[in-house]
């Protein structure tokens, strides 16, 4: 069973990976407005991650394992979340002409098209520089916790008055970044409907 969910875990890592460097390359070839499509992959990407891949991680691996590859996955996943719209920006087109960042900024574009990509980026940049680091600590400060009582952070209850503050600071770290994720998927959803209308 532990062959089976190292692989598991391994494969999870590569697919990650695979997807996101696909829809890398994808993008750096937005010149054709056919393949602004390509954000539509975008939203799979960032569905798959919160709704399927991270539930069945958290609900198949062990606590350690899954800690192990949502820490491996989260740095890759915010980075691109905030590069890919920059790339989208500086990439887009109309009629064979690269709009870059004057098109961006015109002010038939801003409400449908900066908002959008601007809180994508921002929204990743928030949760890759903030809050990360913050729960990367806290998740260290549980693990030496867990040492000095002798009990895993997870175990059933009761707890020390230590751990009991941590688990709720890591609750909350947690939240908020589950929470800027959903926006940021809104907002891609978003930003796919009014290319789609644009380019029907």
């Amino acid at each position: 069973m532990d062959g089976v969910r190292r692989n598991m875990f391994r494969h999870s890592q590569l697919s990650t990976s695979d997807n996101h460097l696909t829809l890398h390359r994808r993008l750096l070839c937005m010149e054709d407005p056919s393949s602004q499509l390509d954000i539509h992959k975008a939203v799979n990407i960032k569905a798959h991650q919160t709704f399927i891949g991270g539930i069945i991680a958290f609900r198949v691996l062990p606590r350690p394992q899954f800690s192990a590859l949502q820490t491996a996955t989260f740095p890759v996943y915010f980075t691109l979340q905030s590069a890919l719209p920059v790339i989208v920006a500086l990439t887009s087109s109309r009629g064979g002409q690269l709009d870059g960042i004057s098109g961006l900024l015109a002010p038939e574009n801003r409400f449908g098209t900066l908002l959008p990509l601007a809180t994508v980026a921002v929204s990743g940049l928030i949760n890759q520089v903030i809050l990360r680091p913050l729960t990367v600590r806290t998740m260290k400060e549980r693990k030496h916790q867990e040492t000095r009582d002798g009990k895993k952070s997870y175990d059933p209850a009761p707890h020390s008055k230590e751990m009991m503050a941590l688990n709720k600071k890591f609750g909350r770290l947690h939240g908020l970044s589950s929470l800027i994720n959903m926006v940021s998927l809104a907002a891609t959803i978003y930003y796919g409907a009014v290319l789609s209308k644009r380019l029907s």
